[in-house]
């Protein structure tokens, strides 16, 4: 037995395809696999999960480790009626061969060769270690048992060896190839309107002419047990049942992807020649088998679910109060209370290190980011104290004389309470007399629990009108419906759909809390290539239409009438709403403007002289005469190559120069396509992203009147996804008129922001509106050598309008440790901060590199962060030993996420828009949005108690760990699918979808049928409550075991080799190993 500590690391992650550029000659070689004449490497049971260990032990549902098949290899997806074996097994095993009648013994390793050595403890890290074979054991531990108690600390030192890693060329990661689109829709039905170079993402419609035939069904990652033993870890044996199925047929040579090709020693999922050492079957060979190859275990490497489930065991339900500097708090996947105590909540900001090194060349040794991210209108949760509202009247806030810092928990108070020291610049500043208060024994002022910007993190200040525009008192924003109202909007549903549910969503418009009512006004206009304004004012019998059709000189035809309270024109909206689809029921036009259509709401709101936000409702490409006509430019053949930046960059500065015009006025714009083809995104998001808006894309876009049954591959809720989504979008809190600056104490400074705002300057972050889920990151570099005993502190102020037309100062504030040594660095660290930063960094780089740049950059900053440890902090011990931080095991899984996932590389299958709007989006999440976005989460369904109402525990992305009488629901924050295998109890079926067998599941509704039974319940209440913590509506997509979208869903399990290219975790954290070594040496 040997007991391990468990892993304490956040989650994060990915799924896609990863790639980079073959080696010349037209040859990808591979990495992962055996070398002809190298040991293999032994993995012993060191870290993983307790479950993992030689008690209790469950074969987990995968190839590893598994014994030998009996019969020939199974194809394709879904191999065999027995244990579940879907997608390419990572055996060496020769494809097609022999039967092996007997299974590999452990022999020694070929003469000559290097054992491998069990190095000496280290410090606190994460590391695999293994040890030569012992005797055979009924766990998965194949070191020698321990001859005293493992270190305390969680030691996990892997003996990866050079494997196949020899095979590759140095420096050169994978070779890629193009993964299959992944969000929005299926492919659309037949006979849609969109162009073969305009595919929405979703499953390529032919998928496997890409894949060659697979490995055997077992993997050979592990010596194979005497058969007394073939119960344990690790084991699995074929069902008698199990008949081989008919694999797709595939281009000869796929192999040939990601090793030499088959007649090559030491291809990659290849059997090299007999007499080279490596593993596989060998054909004609006689009974006595050499020693089978052996693969790193992936139950020994960092698991994010163990990280995961460690943090929510050891700081789950408890509180975290904040008033201790440089504390760490728990993940955002763990659920905890937050007590500010002067320092702000967690929710508002995060570091990527709560200990920042106190020099710069420290810090670039370092390689690991030094930033925040800032959600500054986070929603806390119930139970957590809001924030308290100061008022200092006409004086306004206290705020240092020298750098303008506000009043906070930091300052210090000398001379008796007169007199006040900032923490910031250290300049001494004048108490106003209205703000004095004595002092206490201890040096703090008596009042300092009476006054919520000395006591906590966060408060808010009302601003005097010395914060306002003009000096004056801003007005309540308004919000402006702009409907397309074109053949395209009438004919796909959206116009009449929208017009139905508009009317009740206006009575949830946000309001300030103890508000009865909101102080939001509204306004109407349809377009296509001219533009209709609504006169509703609350007098009229019905509402009046005014067309304005000069577009190239936009006006507001009517000042008085156009933007109302809800309230006093309930009844003219009402009709207004009622009439709009039967105007345009039978339009012709689908010529459309869009520049004309913002500009036109930024007139309003100027007139108006308001801040607000425009929700603009549209399905094409603006191709009509008028400013900001777009022209179709997509060219789907530069994706992947060196030019496809230029397909990202705004095809005109037109939507860049309206968006700044908005910031300026404090308008937000949001805008909801629904395309059947190619719109531009990158340009017309720019009008978003400098706002502070987003975008909403239904590709596709169908309602359940407009579905027609012969087309299966369309989904009927995609009314209800856009719905959900604009109820959100209008409900959810939300600021206008934004301002943020992020001030430092001295000897360092913010250099660097990331999210969808505009700066004019180098200081200030200006949004036309702000919600609750956007959040913005700052990156920090030194200007000077910081104390370790004075620490750092941030403060981030934001000035904003409220949605009752308040101007207010939302402050936050944060005090992080300083340290000398690479240690405490590495003990502070925030995985899931750090992942954030680093993806929107290389999605930034899209527009500016090349693919292959982006991907080198990102891997050299992993292993140099890795290699800075590794020489820093690790006690000595064998370079065949990967030695990782504890706080950053999950580096490598996390940036191989990142780099195989469709915001950053595109390919045949992704579509240039959705590239685009992926890339949009992510600029804006916040770290728990990251997280799961990168490393979806997969919950087991079939063992769901009906009398619990509590999300089951996630597994690892990967289907080793999946079973074929299972269902499992994955979902990433954008997608959401519902796996179902073949041999699920028929029990099952019958609660959850009303009939007998798997087959007769309808899987094109989309949809889980409200039954009467509590398993049928607790499904649906366990979706709804997964779509309520994400910020979009996702979309259930039903796909059955061995069914046609099954290759869609297997994209996302992102611990496999990508069904086009992409490395394993596995394969990656080899390269990466490989990589540490060359910068060691």
């Amino acid at each position: 037995m040997n007991p391990q500590t468990g892993y304490n690391q956040p989650y994060q992650g990915g799924y896609q395809n990863y790639g980079g550029p073959p080696p010349p000659g037209g040859q990808s070689r591979g990495y992962g696999g055996p070398v002809p004449g190298q040991p293999p490497p032994q993995n012993a049971y060191m870290n993983g999960p307790p479950s993992l260990g030689p008690s209790g032990a469950k074969p987990p549902q995968g190839g590893y480790g598994a014994p030998p098949s009996q019969k020939g290899p199974a194809g394709g997806y879904g191999q065999g009626g027995g244990d579940m074996q879907n997608g390419f097994s990572h055996s060496g095993q020769a494809y097609g061969a022999a039967p092996q009648q007997q299974q590999y013994g452990r022999g020694p390793p070929p003469p000559g060769q290097q054992q491998y050595q069990q190095g000496p403890p280290g410090p606190p890290m994460s590391s695999v270690q293994s040890g030569p074979p012992g005797p055979p054991m009924s766990s998965v531990q194949s070191g020698p048992p321990m001859s005293r108690p493992p270190p305390s600390q969680a030691q996990m030192v892997t003996q990866m060896q050079t494997m196949s890693l020899s095979q590759q060329r140095p420096g050169c990661p994978p070779p890629s190839s193009m993964p299959p689109s992944s969000y929005g829709q299926p492919p659309g039905p037949p006979g849609s309107s969109a162009p073969p170079s305009s595919m929405s993402m979703g499953p390529p419609s032919s998928m496997p002419p890409q894949m060659g035939p697979p490995g055997p069904m077992y993997s050979s990652a592990g010596y194979a047990p005497p058969a007394s033993q073939q119960g344990v870890v690790g084991m699995q044996k074929q069902s008698a049942e199990s008949k081989p199925k008919p694999n797709y047929a595939g281009t000869p040579g796929y192999q040939g992807q990601f090793g030499p090709p088959p007649s090559s020693p030491g291809a990659f999922g290849q059997p090299p020649p007999p007499g080279t050492g490596g593993m596989g079957g060998y054909q004609g060979q006689p009974v006595a088998q050499p020693p089978q190859q052996r693969r790193l275990d992936p139950d020994q490497i960092p698991s994010p679910i163990q990280v995961i489930e460690d943090d929510r065991t050891s700081r789950g339900g408890q509180q975290f109060a904040t008033n201790t500097r440089g504390l760490m708090p728990p993940l955002v996947t763990t659920d905890f209370l937050t007590i500010d105590q002067g320092n702000c909540n967690p929710a508002y900001m995060r570091a990527t290190m709560y200990n920042i090194p106190t020099t710069a060349d420290m810090y670039k040794q370092c390689n690991v980011p030094m930033s925040l991210v800032i959600k500054p209108f986070a929603e806390l949760k119930p139970q957590e104290a809001q924030l308290c509202i100061v008022d200092h009247g006409a004086a306004g806030p206290v705020r240092c004389n020298r750098c303008k810092a506000y009043m906070c928990p930091f300052m210090q108070f000398v001379e008796g309470g007169r007199r006040f020291m900032c923490s910031f610049c250290s300049c001494v500043t004048d108490v106003p007399d209205t703000y004095f208060a004595h002092l206490d024994h201890t040096g703090r002022r008596i009042d300092v629990y009476q006054r919520p910007e000395l006591a906590c993190g966060s408060y808010e200040f009302i601003a005097t009108l010395d914060y306002c525009k003009n000096n004056q008192p801003p007005s309540p924003p308004a919000f402006i419906f702009m409907i397309e109202a074109s053949y395209n909007s009438v004919k796909n549903g959206m116009l009449p759909l929208l017009a139905k549910h508009l009317k009740g969503l206006l009575d949830t418009l946000p309001r300030e809390a103890g508000q009865e009512e909101s102080s939001i006004r509204v306004g109407f206009v349809t377009f296509n290539k001219v533009l209709h304004f609504y006169n509703v004012k609350g007098t009229l019998a019905q509402p009046q239409m005014l067309v304005v059709s000069d577009v190239a000189d936009v006006f507001l035809p009517l000042l008085d009438g156009f933007l109302v309270t809800v309230q006093e024109a309930r009844a003219v909206i009402d009709s207004l709403l009622e009439q709009i689809p039967q105007m345009f029921s039978d339009t012709r036009e689908t010529e459309i403007c869009l520049g004309p259509v913002v500009q036109a709401g930024l007139e309003a709101l100027k007139a108006a002289d308001c801040a607000g936000k425009l929700f603009v409702f549209q399905t094409s490409l603006p191709l009509a005469e008028a400013p900001g006509k777009l022209k179709n430019r997509d060219d789907r053949k530069l994706l992947g190559t060196d030019k496809e930046k230029t397909l990202f960059q705004p095809q005109t500065g037109f939507y860049q120069t309206l968006g700044k015009e908005c910031v300026a006025q404090g308008c937000c714009v949001d805008i909801f396509l629904f395309p059947n083809q190619y719109v531009d995104v990158a340009t017309i998001s720019e009008v978003c992203k400098l706002t502070g808006g987003q975008l909403y894309k239904y590709n596709f876009f169908t309602t359940e009147q407009t579905t027609q049954h012969h087309n299966p591959m369309e989904a009927v809720n995609d009314g209800e996804r856009f719905i959900q989504d604009l109820t959100q979008d209008i409900q959810r809190p939300i600021v206008f008129d934004a301002i943020m600056r992020v001030r430092t104490s001295t000897g360092f400074r913010p250099v660097d922001f990331l999210g969808n705002f505009y700066m004019s300057n180098t200081t200030d972050v200006e949004l036309g509106a702000m919600d609750c889920d956007k959040a913005v990151a700052v990156d920090f570099k030194h200007d000077d050598k910081l104390s370790e005993e004075l620490g750092a502190y941030i403060q981030c102020a934001v000035l904003y309008t409220s949605v009752s037309g308040q101007r207010r100062l939302r402050v936050h504030n944060l005090s992080l440790n300083c340290c000398s040594t690479m240690a405490d660095l590495y003990k502070s660290c925030e995985m899931d901060a750090i992942m954030n930063i680093l993806s929107k960094q290389a999605v930034r780089s899209v527009v500016n590199s090349t693919p292959k740049a982006i991907r080198e950059q990102l891997m050299a900053q992993c292993a140099n962060i890795l290699a800075t440890y590794r020489k820093n902090c690790a006690s000595p011990s064998s370079a065949g030993q990967l030695i990782l931080p504890e706080c950053m095991k999950l580096l490598p899984l996390y940036v191989n996420c990142v780099l195989k996932s469709d915001a950053l590389q595109g390919g045949a299958e992704t579509s240039t828009d959705d590239r685009a709007w992926l890339m949009h989006l992510l600029n804006s999440m916040d770290i728990s949005s990251s997280g799961a976005f990168f490393y979806p989460r997969l919950l087991p369904l079939h063992n769901l108690s009906p009398d619990k109402d509590d999300v089951p525990m996630a597994i690892r992305c990967s289907i080793e760990r999946m079973k074929d009488n299972g269902v499992y629901l994955l979902e990433n924050g954008v997608s959401m699918f519902m796996w179902i295998g073949m041999n699920v109890d028929a029990e099952w079926i019958q609660s959850v979808f009303g009939v007998q067998s798997v087959a007769q599941i309808d899987i094109d509704s989309g949809t889980l049928l409200s039954l009467d039974n509590p398993l049928s319940a607790r499904v649906r209440n366990l979706v709804q409550q997964i779509r309520s913590q994400r910020s979009r509506f996702m979309k259930l997509t039903i796909v059955r075991q061995r069914d046609k979208l099954e290759p869609w869903f297997q994209h996302f399990l992102v611990e496999d080799k990508g069904l086009y290219g992409g490395a394993s975790y596995v394969d990656f954290l080899c390269h990466m190993h490989k990589e540490i070594r060359n910068l060691l040496s």
